[in-house]
């Protein structure tokens, strides 16, 4: 037998959830299980129906159906002990047969499905196997699902970590730049000549080179030449005069 795909669906024909086994397109399958209610017959727990290309072996789970699409070729017989296997394992892992249960349990019933069908072909397998191999798939998800919030956390850590030393990174910095500032106050001060003494500051001021001190300026002398004349003096009493004497 070759099993094309694996679906329960509505009594409309809608998918809740669909296997495909074989290389088919979606619109395919979708047209395929559109076409089901008008091939089905009410009153059968599991019945056969087909179509021109294909055919559905189903069974009803209250509002919806488990339906297996395979090729008019196959064994019936296989095909309808599938449809147990089928049903038993969406009967065992969902509570009810509703569209919310059926989505909630989706990943568990198509790792099932798989577990069934293989590339088409049936599987060796019952209940129990499936069973301990979804538990074994299950419980490597949930140990993959520990991993992943060990690292979460750890990361959550490492972000908490990075911003305590950032802030005191930030708090040594500013001390830093503080005590900064404060030397160089200091140092200009000194550059000044003064300092503080108690209270008051006493700055010190270079003169002006305008300014020049009086006790530096030496006013200059003009020269007198040697081959100048002499002054004349005023007259002089007591004194007798040269052209006098040149008479006498």
């Amino acid at each position: 037998m070759v099993v094309l795909a694996a679906a329960v669906v509505t009594k409309s024909g809608k998918p809740v959830i669909s296997r495909q086994f074989r290389q088919m397109p979606r619109s395919r399958i979708e047209g395929l299980l559109a076409s089901f209610p008008k091939l089905t017959s009410t009153g059968q727990q599991h019945t056969i129906a087909e179509n021109e290309h294909v055919r559905f072996v189903y069974q009803p789970l209250d509002e919806l159906f488990i339906v297996l699409i395979t090729n008019r070729q196959s064994n019936i017989l296989q095909d309808i002990e599938s449809l147990h296997l089928f049903a038993r394992i969406v009967t065992d892992i969902c509570h009810s047969f509703d569209e919310a249960d059926i989505f909630r349990n989706a990943f568990e019933l198509l790792c099932a499905f798989d577990e069934i069908i293989s590339v088409g072909y049936r599987e060796n397998v019952n209940l129990s196997q499936v069973k301990s191999s979804i538990e074994m798939e299950s419980h490597e998800e949930r140990i993959q699902e520990i991993i992943a919030k060990n690292k979460e956390a750890e990361a959550k850590e490492e972000l908490k970590r990075r911003a305590k030393q950032f802030e005191m990174q930030r708090k040594e910095a500013q001390k830093r730049g503080q005590e900064f500032m404060q030397g160089n106050f200091k140092s200009s001060n000194n550059s000044f000549g003064g300092g503080y003494s108690g209270q008051s500051f006493s700055p010190s001021f270079e003169t002006s080179p305008t300014n020049i001190s009086r006790e530096t300026y030496t006013p200059v002398e003009t020269a007198v030449s040697a081959d100048a004349p002499p002054k004349p003096k005023g007259m002089q009493l007591g004194r007798k005069s040269k052209t006098v004497n040149l008479f006498e």
